[in-house]
């Protein structure tokens, strides 16, 4: 059995943005951390949903139809399909839960992407 982690711990310690690192798996699913600042890319993930929430700080998460402010401690689902861009305007820790089959920035590629292999290295 695995010992207990704090996301807001780990996420603390990363020194990289834009940068998720795995921290547990559910089932098919990852659980992230991760730090931001800045803007990621427009992007969508066309077969899966994305949970946002937010640690520490705030994010924004633009969409095409609106924009929704998360503030610490708040959650969001960003649906399957969606296209979206998270912003955040401070540094903002997050976690994650995506589909292990989750592309970070979708078949988006830019500078920011990072692979499934950078995400599973240690925190």
């Amino acid at each position: 059995m695995p010992d207990p982690v704090s996301p807001k711990h780990l996420a603390a310690r990363l020194t990289e943005h834009w940068s998720p690192r795995v921290v547990a798996e559910l089932d098919d699913s990852y659980v992230k951390v991760a730090k931001l600042h800045g803007t990621l890319a427009w992007h969508s993930h066309e077969d899966e949903d994305e949970l946002f929430h937010v640690l520490k700080g705030s994010l924004k998460i633009e969409m095409e139809d609106r924009t929704v402010v998360l503030e610490e401690g708040d959650l969001f689902v960003v649906p399957k399909g969606v296209r979206h861009n998270p912003v955040a305007e401070q540094e903002c820790h997050i976690m994650l839960i995506e589909r292990k089959s989750t592309g970070h920035t979708g078949t988006e590629v830019t500078a920011r992407t990072r692979s499934l292999a950078e995400q599973l290295r240690p925190v």
